[in-house]
């Protein structure tokens, strides 16, 4: 039987490297290179070591590179508050650095802030964020002395009243706004127009209301306001609105109290690079119009000496990381009017970077443990799993003598990738390597079976065997 197919539209929007041995510097660590015979080396380390090390799929985060851009945002940003996003990629050894770059630290949960202070990060350097917090987890958080808890509703400010009075002290809290500005950014991370979960609506007068019952309540300490558009944004200008309208709340507030506001938080959401046509701002650029637009702003509304902060995530933890997939199954599919299209299967997917299924987002990728003059071929690179949707990268040219077995390396992999890792499939997360030069650790490890099959209770059936040979 002759089955119709719809027709094909399909345009390539990307252009065949001239060279495959070049990388674009934007996108990768600074210590990325290739070596004498065209592999990648990361901090010094060939990615051939690297797996044969730790496996595949596995997430290399270059410290230094880490370290660097967490500095960049305090020499950027002399006399504000940064405030690392732990939400974009936590654990001990990341708490550990930003506690010794003197970064602060916002935790979205319970659990996120049990890592940090299990390595001693000063609780009074750290903000609990959320707009689902549990009673247990504010509980958790006066007691650990966290520095500020960010209110996200009018029950929570309830509950937290109820808290504060069982335990006998008050409780240091910022009102999260939201500003009415639509960010240039997928609908999924777009956090600050109005129909949404986040915060409490300066335009209809919830966040006004809100300050005021912090300020007139002894059982808080308002230390301020917190204001987040989004995330991945590229492009300034949200930013400087939102600055305007948080400062114009700022001046109500003190309208109607004759009180100032300690700080102003206007969160993070700073884009970076994943694929050479993204443009980011330079952090000289980022800083000049956000110093220069709240200086203004604070003139404007004759706001006193204010402190400032921001939240940067993706920016300090995305570009140091860099993911390795090694590559199976190459399929070739013919997809109509003359077009094919070359589908590249490796061990990894939507279990530990669901990015793209989720937000249409873009990556590229690169052949990694050897160079190629082979012609480029338009490809996708796909993971293990029974969807569709389970796509990394959606274009990209790879050379047309890709093999089994080779490695690829996806670039601005540190953030939002591991941290939103699942077991779909009954997948396992895959390991988290540092690397420095002339040494690597082991940041998280990978997971075995044997971790999932503890956390199954059901009864292993008579006569069956659960041990399996790799």
């Amino acid at each position: 039987m002759h089955i119709e197919s719809p027709p094909v539209s399909f345009e390539p929007r990307l252009e065949p490297p001239e060279d495959f041995s070049t990388l674009e510097e934007q996108l990768w660590p600074g210590g990325t290179r290739r070596d004498s015979r065209g592999e990648l080396t990361l901090a010094g380390h060939q990615v051939s070591d690297l797996v044969a090390q730790y496996g595949t799929p596995l997430y290399v985060i270059d410290e230094a590179d880490f370290r660097r851009r967490a500095r960049s945002f305090t020499e950027h940003f002399p006399g504000w508050s940064i405030h690392y996003a732990g939400k974009s990629f936590l654990c001990r050894t990341v708490a550990r650095w930003i506690n010794e770059e003197g970064l602060c630290l916002d935790v979205c949960s319970g659990n996120e802030l049990a890592v940090a202070l299990s390595v001693g990060f000063p609780p009074e350097r750290i903000s609990l964020h959320g707009n689902n917090k549990t009673s247990e987890e504010l509980r958790y958080g006066v007691k650990a002395g966290v520095g500020c808890i960010v209110v996200d509703s009018f029950d929570e400010i309830d509950r937290l009243r109820v808290i504060s009075d069982d335990l006998g002290r008050p409780v240091p809290v910022m009102v999260r706004v939201t500003t009415g500005i639509h960010a240039e950014t997928h609908q999924y991370v777009a956090t600050s127009h109005e129909d949404q979960k986040f915060g409490l609506s300066i335009q209809s007068g919830q966040a006004l209301k809100a300050l005021l019952i912090c300020h007139d309540q002894p059982q808080f300490d308002l230390l301020g306001i917190h204001s987040h558009i989004g995330s991945q944004i590229l492009e300034v200008e949200g930013f400087a609105r939102a600055a305007q309208i948080t400062l114009s709340l700022v001046s109500q507030f003190q309208d109607a109290t004759n009180d100032s506001i300690q700080e102003v938080n206007l969160g993070g959401g700073f884009g970076i690079a994943y694929v050479g046509s993204d443009e980011p701002w330079e952090m000289e650029r980022l800083s000049d119009v956000l110093i220069r637009d709240v200086e203004k702003g604070c003139h404007y509304y004759d706001i006193p000496e204010t402190k400032f902060a921001i939240e940067p995530g993706r920016a300090i933890s995305g570009p140091p990381g860099v993911a390795l997939y090694t590559v199976g199954t190459i399929k070739d599919v013919d997809i109509g009017e003359g077009f094919s299209r070359r589908y590249v299967s490796v061990d990894g997917g939507m279990s530990d970077n669901i990015r793209t299924a989720l937000y249409d987002a873009d990556y590229t990728a690169t052949l990694a443990n050897r160079t190629s003059v082979a012609t480029p071929t338009l490809s996708r690179v796909v993971g293990i799993h029974c969807e569709t949707g389970d796509v990394l990268v959606k274009d990209v040219y790879l050379p047309d003598d890709l093999a089994l077995g080779d490695i690829l390396a996806i670039p601005a992999s540190g953030a939002y990738s591991r941290a939103m890792a699942s077991n779909y499939n009954y997948a396992l997360k895959p390991a988290v390597v540092g690397v420095v030069e002339g040494d690597t650790q082991v940041m998280l490890r990978r997971e075995t079976l044997d971790d999932l099959l503890r956390l199954d209770q059901g009864e292993i059936g008579v006569g069956f065997e659960v041990e399996r040979e790799v």
